[in-house]
């Protein structure tokens, strides 16, 4: 059973950082990748970032491209998003995933329990 566990979220004020965590466990990666989506309110979960675990290549969505970075630790089983010049827009409750298709936007079957991200103008 894969375990995931995000933190990172909060309140920041539009052109601020965040960086979100996810913490992995309950099997290995090799093969798989993990990513990121977020769903705002009235609006479907869409996919943001996803890193591919054994070629650490990230692919992302266009509208968070050149903003944010997504990146892993293998040691520590761990994927990063780095969310930098954060527009209002980027709020919404954000979402870690792991699945052989996350870097195609397809989310698998595991989810952690989200975090908030909110952007105030």
């Amino acid at each position: 059973q894969v375990h995931l566990v995000e933190s990172g979220g909060g309140l920041v004020q539009a052109g601020g950082s965040l960086r979100l965590s996810c913490a992995a466990s309950g099997r290995t990666f090799s093969g798989y990748a993990m990513g990121w989506f977020r769903q705002a309110p009235g609006k479907e979960r869409e996919f943001v970032a996803a890193i591919r675990w054994s070629t650490d290549y990230a692919y992302y969505a266009e509208s968070v491209k050149g903003r944010f970075t997504c990146s892993r630790d293998s040691a520590k089983n761990t994927v990063y998003l780095q969310m930098n010049s954060l527009k209002p827009e980027d709020t919404a409750v954000y979402y870690c995933n792991v699945g052989l298709a996350v870097v195609a936007g397809a989310p698998g079957n595991y989810w952690g329990q989200g975090t908030q991200v909110t952007v105030s103008s």
